[in-house]
């Protein structure tokens, strides 16, 4: 019996160092070539770009020699055959960006945006906006080569998506580099990676089945926004605090809680989550209109927009996707690919917000448990 149970533990630990041994270009087999915008798009095609190809970022690229890539990066593209630059990638674009900057007042306390001023606004060049968050600053390249737990240490760090240059000029360098030049790029994810590891489930073993709190990816630390709270202020509250999203809670009946401002959200009854991902879903025409609304309200328009309901197997923005405590770590990848959400908030028996799981959570706890896994085998 004890050597049936010795043989079943070295055949799982050779699985897993099978698995151990991919590489960032094993995750990027069905990958397509990189979609970008060049630095001169305005916000309004930029949005349209992001829109068409149901992103939330994309990379910014420039001609060579005029600019400082973000970050102080110096990531080029280059003729594969002469090696002569054809373009600099500056940086990084999100959806949040371009709303942020809409959604800015520019320090009046109308809290509306006008026609004609939104008109304006999305005919600014897109690399007027670059390096206003931190998103955008954080361009990176992750050799082809790197192998996948130094991958997971990079976006275990909070870092959601790297470029990876294809026929490289660094081919056998593995990790980051703030230098590159390549013929072409790819984009991986956290979500890619994710995704890779959930499709590789029987290699990672007993893992998958741990608890979210015994493998210490919960978060107890979550912030959130009130029934109350308008759309316009919640862009400002993601901004500030660097979040991509919020849970939407109910109101207390405290006279001094001020909704234009994140509050704790533990205890908290959650009824909706605001997220920069559900920004796609303002058509130009609309965002007028849905500035001043409370983002309640903004979550009940989108969750109806065709934008949504024509994308198979994505949480609508007014669905609650959500676990206990005590969810296998299976159970809450699962949501997270099978919904497309980069975060599922917990909950108690109550239905109280605990804390939430993210996919830099998992990604870290997934990491810390392989390397313990290696130095037991």
């Amino acid at each position: 019996m004890q050597q049936r149970k010795d043989e079943q533990e070295a055949t799982a630990s050779k699985t897993t160092l099978r698995l151990l041994e991919k590489t960032v270009k094993d995750m990027l087999v069905d990958q397509g070539r990189l979609v970008e915008v060049p630095y001169t798009a305005t916000l309004g095609d930029t949005m349209n770009a992001l829109v068409a190809n149901k992103v939330v970022a994309l990379p910014v690229a420039a001609p060579p020699g005029q600019w400082i890539g973000a970050g102080g990066s110096m990531i080029l593209e280059s003729d594969k055959q002469t090696g002569a630059v054809r373009k600099h990638y500056i940086g990084m674009v999100t959806m949040l960006d371009i709303v942020a900057y809409i959604a800015d007042d520019d320090g009046s306390n109308d809290q509306t945006t006008d026609v004609a001023n939104l008109e304006k606004k999305m005919m600014v060049p897109v690399s007027s906006i670059i390096g206003r968050s931190f998103e955008g600053l954080s361009l990176w390249t992750l050799n082809p080569n790197t192998n996948i737990l130094d991958c997971m240490e990079l976006f275990s760090k909070g870092i959601h998506r790297a470029l990876v240059p294809m026929d490289s000029q660094m081919e056998n360098i593995q990790g980051v580099e703030l230098v590159e030049s390549a013929s072409s790029y790819k984009m991986l994810t956290q979500m890619d990676v994710l995704k890779f590891l959930k499709d590789h489930a029987s290699e990672l073993g007993e893992i998958l089945s741990s608890s979210i709190k015994e493998i210490g990816c919960l978060n107890q630390n979550v912030y959130a926004i009130t029934d109350r709270t308008k759309v316009i202020d919640a862009i400002k509250c993601l901004r500030t605090a660097l979040l991509n999203a919020v849970p939407i809670v109910e109101s207390s009946n405290d006279f001094e809680e001020d909704h234009r401002q994140l509050v704790d959200g533990e205890g908290r009854k959650p009824i909706g989550t605001f997220s920069a991902t559900d920004l796609r879903g303002c058509h130009l025409s609309a965002l007028q209109t849905w500035l001043p609304l409370r983002a309640l309200e903004f979550t009940e328009l989108v969750s109806r927009s065709p934008l949504f309901a024509s994308k198979e197997g994505v949480s609508a923005p007014k669905e609650m996707v959500s676990c206990q405590p005590q969810a296998a770590l299976a159970e809450v990848i699962e949501k997270i690919v099978s919904k497309h959400v980069h975060r599922v908030w917990v909950v108690d028996e109550q239905g109280l917000l605990a804390g939430l799981v993210s996919l830099t959570d998992i990604v870290g706890a997934l990491r810390v448990s392989l390397l313990s896994k290696i130095d037991v085998m």
